[in-house]
Formats: C-alpha cells, structure tokens, sequence
C-alpha cells in the first residue's frame, strides 16, 4: 500500500485529461524511480509556472507574462484576428504556425443547455477590439459543433456593422480521410462546401 502522499499525488495526477488511475499509478512510479531526472524538474517547471501564471488582458491566453508572447510578438500582423473558443483551440492553431495574426479567446461557447449567454463570454472584449480599428479581417475558428456554429453564427451577427472582413474555418473532409469513416455530420458539410475542380 502506498502512504497518503503518494495516493494523494496519484489522485491528482488521475484528475488530469487523459490520465485515469492506472495511468497516474504508472506516472507516480515513474517519478518516484526517476527522482532526480524526472520529479524535481517536474516540482520546479509548476513551482515556476504557477508562481508567474497569468492571464493575457489582451487575448485571454493563458501564459507566464501579461501580454502573453503572442500579443507581445511584434512580428504578428495586427490586422488579422482569429477567434477560437478556448486556451487549448489557440495553442493547437499557433503550434500549426499557420496563422501569421493575431488570438481572441471566448472562454467557451454559447449553450442553452449548459446556461452559457453571450455576456458569459469574452464577445463585449472581442467587439471592442474590433471597434478600435486596425483589423481587417477576423476569423471565427469555432469547433464544428451544434454550439460552435451557434457561437460564430451569434459572433457575426454582432460583427456585421464592423468594416471587417468575417471569415470562417472551413469545415469538411480531413485530409488522408476515408468517406467510410467519416460521420454524416463530416459528409453533410463536405457536401454543403464543394467547390468547382480546377
């Protein structure tokens, strides 16, 4: 049996996304017999972060620095925006290095079920920035979901008496996708977005 620290430490490692109990048990261990290489860094990287965790007052990023590096980044084009609906949606869009603008992080996504209204989100910010000129163009990245789409249909609503330019992420067939596999959700839009070959 283990003492109540380290069953302690396995069921808050158990907590984390991806992680079930098995799997903490597993991180646990490793730890424990990688002390030196593995827990101590470990300790240190969270004592860092946490002691410097911020959220930017620009963009809604999570980061160790307000502006966060992105908003900081001089190198970034001003004039693009793109709205996604969480922290983790920005990071996978900026870890592409697609996408040469600008973030706006909502918090989340409109959701009658969930309860979650349009002052629940970061949307009064958002128009604001927009309403301060020097974007040309946002990007409404919302998941392709029921509330995603409701989120972006809401957002550019709001948006339409702003001299932008509204775009969206496409949505459709992935690439290396087999039609077989796919939902009819995947199929539908595939279908509703076809273009003419060239």
């Amino acid at each position: 049996m283990a003492s109540q620290e380290i069953e302690a430490l396995t069921q808050a490692l158990a907590r984390l996304p991806g992680l079930g109990p098995r799997s903490a048990r597993r991180a646990v261990l490793h730890l424990m017999k990688k002390r030196e290489t593995a827990l101590t860094p470990l300790l240190r990287a969270l004592e860092r972060v946490s002691e410097r965790l911020s959220v930017c007052s620009v963009c809604g990023n999570v980061d160790t620095s307000d502006p966060c590096g992105i908003c900081a980044d001089e190198r970034r084009d001003g004039r693009l925006l793109c709205v996604v609906e969480e922290v983790s949606d920005l990071w996978a869009l900026d870890r592409a290095r697609l996408f040469p603008g600008r973030f706006h992080v909502l918090g989340g996504r409109l959701s009658a079920l969930e309860g979650v209204r349009p002052e629940d989100l970061s949307i009064d910010k958002l128009v604001s920035r927009i309403a301060a000129g020097g974007i040309d163009e946002v990007v409404l990245a919302m998941n392709a979901t029921l509330e995603g789409q409701t989120t972006a249909h809401y957002l550019a609503e709001r948006l339409e008496t702003f001299p932008v330019r509204l775009t969206q992420l496409a949505h459709g067939l992935p690439v290396g996708g087999e039609l077989d596999y796919l939902d009819e959700g995947t199929l539908a839009q595939a279908l509703r977005a076809r273009r003419p070959v060239a």
